[in-house]
Parts: structure tokens; C-alpha cells; sequence
């Protein structure tokens, strides 16, 4: 039976903050491979990862982390969660990193905070880095996303962000 991964109000979202977009990438092992948990917690640490809330890791604004996630980071491996109790023995295929918009800062900021950690955990452990739809990630595909970001910023330019209301 697969615990409740614990709640923290590391890298919680703010209560009642909408999501209106999710942006993903994804870190793999290369075929035949796996991930260990041990190696996973050494290259989220040297990344700046944090790990919290939903027992996943988290990039905090700094000095603000009650503003919840830059973006977070969780076990592909279903229930997707990091169980430090077991992590020596932890393997799985990959890594989910994902941010919610609107976030605490503007989403092309957050996406050039998760692509390089995203690519900084692919180095660290020799995987490979994946766009939302699993495909390789290059240039152009790097360049679309930056440009749907940047317009999706235009968009939401001035307004306030609520949290509560």
C-alpha cells in the first residue's frame, strides 16, 4: 500500500492559486539504465534542488520559499514521489520536471531555471532531456517553447498575482 507522501510547506503552492498551464520536461536514463536514488539526491542538491512538500523536490524563489515553487521536480516512476526512507534502494527510469503558471515569477524566468537544471541533472546522471511529448529536446523546440512563454507573459503582464481570493 503506497503511503500519503508527506506534506510540507516546503514548496507547497499557495492554497487557492490557480494553475492555468503546465510546462514540462523530462530527464531519462538511457536504455537499459536506470536511475539510483543516491546518485538522484546528489545531483538534485549540486542542481539547488530542495526537497518538500509532496515528497518531491522543489526550485524556491530565494529568501521566499512560501512563494511556492519555481518548479518541481518528481520520480517518474509511479506514485512519483521521493521515499527518503528508501532512497539507497530506489532506481527509476526518469524524472518529471514541471512548473505551474501562473508561478511566483514570470514564466520565461522559470523556464530558464528548469531547462539548465533540467540539463545539469541530465550530465550528473547521464541522461537524456526530453520536451513534453518525449521527444528529444533541441534548439528549435527550445525556441518555440521561449516564445509561447514570452507571449503567454504578455499576456498576463500587469495583473497582480492573487493568491486567496
Amino acid at each position: 500500500m503506497a503511503k500519503t507522501p508527506p506534506r510540507s510547506d516546503l514548496g507547497r503552492r499557495p492554497p487557492h492559486a490557480p494553475v492555468e498551464r503546465i510546462v514540462s520536461l523530462y530527464v531519462v536514463a538511457r536504455e537499459g539504465t536506470r536511475f539510483n536514488g543516491s546518485d538522484l539526491v546528489v545531483a538534485a542538491e549540486k542542481a539547488g534542488l530542495e526537497f518538500g512538500d509532496m515528497g518531491i523536490y522543489h526550485r524556491l524563489v530565494d529568501g521566499h520559499p512560501e512563494q511556492g515553487p519555481i518548479f518541481s521536480v518528481a520520480n517518474l516512476t509511479k506514485p512519483g514521489n521521493f521515499d527518503m526512507a528508501r532512497i539507497a534502494t530506489l532506481q527509476t527510469s526518469g524524472l518529471s520536471f514541471f512548473m505551474a503558471l501562473p508561478g511566483p515569477v514570470p514564466a520565461l524566468d522559470a523556464w530558464d531555471a528548469m531547462l539548465p537544471t533540467a540539463q545539469r541533472l541530465g550530465e550528473l546522471l547521464d541522461g537524456l532531456v526530453l520536451d513534453e511529448e518525449r521527444n528529444a529536446l533541441g534548439r528549435q523546440r527550445i525556441a518555440h517553447i521561449r516564445d509561447e512563454l514570452r507571449g503567454w507573459d504578455r499576456g498576463h503582464e500587469g495583473e497582480e498575482i492573487k493568491f486567496g481570493q
